[in-house]
């Protein structure tokens, strides 16, 4: 039987790549960076053997939508931010049987997912960037799974997630479970971006000061209130992906039933205007 072994919602802001280079912004994300390889640590020490990334960059229309590629090889630039990220060679196993099990429990339990092996769907860079920290010795398979969904209610995705966990119990993977999205997520008008310094503040105090309330809740371990005022927390403070990450994350940990609390990895810090963070959530052993 297999497991949730490790569970986080993190960040995954391109300029997490420029970090490395010589630049102006080289060692900008460091703590970021530094917050996903602990992850990666705690994951294996935990005996994962899989990642499962619930990427608020994976866009879709109609149904809900499983990466699950045996195998993952490719080099890829972002059309959102092509000078950040570019070129970005990526290598993973996948874990096409966990995938599919996801898609076919989902569907069985009343919300049409599928699952897909196909060679030309490459990953995004919700999954390519908590991967190159967390997963770089390439040792752990990866599962990407779309969340960031258009036309989707909250509560069919919260069944997708409820189901992820029901498939992960049922297959034999140990599973590192990862939320790939920001908190509040108003991004810069391009217009007023640069005199802002837009790429290390906020576009909004409210944002802020809900985000830091968000985050005592979780290390309070008050996930009941926290999940009431998540549908208007995505909604009022633009929530990337509509927070449907959030709500597949929570729903496979039980949802109210998790009684779980909060662990910030990464200090709290704002990037390009939105809320940005890496926080671990405890588990039963």
């Amino acid at each position: 039987m297999g497991k949730i072994v490790l569970a986080a919602k993190t960040t995954h802001v391109p300029t997490m790549l420029l970090s490395e280079m010589d630049g102006p912004l080289k060692g900008c994300r460091e703590a970021a960076i530094e917050g996903h390889k602990e992850i990666g640590r705690r994951a294996r020490e935990a005996g994962a053997d899989t990642f499962v990334v619930l990427d608020t960059h994976w866009l879709v229309n109609a149904g809900y939508h499983i990466n699950a590629n045996h195998h993952f090889k490719g080099t890829f630039a972002s059309h959102e931010f092509p000078q950040f990220i570019k070129d970005l060679d990526y290598e993973y196993e996948g874990n096409a049987a966990l995938g599919n099990l996801m898609a076919e429990t989902a569907t069985n339990n009343g919300v049409y997912t599928l699952s897909h092996q196909v060679e030309s769907l490459d990953l995004e860079y919700g999954t390519l960037v908590p991967m190159r920290y967390m997963n770089e010795d390439k040792a752990l398979k990866v599962v990407s799974v779309a969340a960031w969904c258009t036309v989707h209610s909250h509560a069919s995705t919260r069944t997708l997630g409820a189901s992820i966990g029901e498939a992960i119990a049922k297959s034999d993977s140990n599973v590192a479970l990862i939320a790939s999205g920001s908190l509040s997520h108003h991004i810069w008008p391009n217009d007023i971006y640069a005199e802002n310094n837009g790429t290390f503040t906020i576009s909004s105090e409210f944002n802020r000061q809900v985000d830091l309330r968000v985050l005592e809740l979780l290390q309070q371990g008050d996930i009941e209130t926290f999940l009431k005022m998540l549908p208007d927390y995505a909604e009022f403070c633009d929530g990337e992906g509509d927070m449907h990450d959030t709500v597949m994350l929570f729903a496979a940990l039980g949802w109210d039933k998790y009684k779980g609390k909060g662990e910030i990895i990464t200090d709290y810090f704002p990037s390009s205007g939105t809320g940005q963070t890496n926080v671990v959530f405890s588990l039963d052993d």
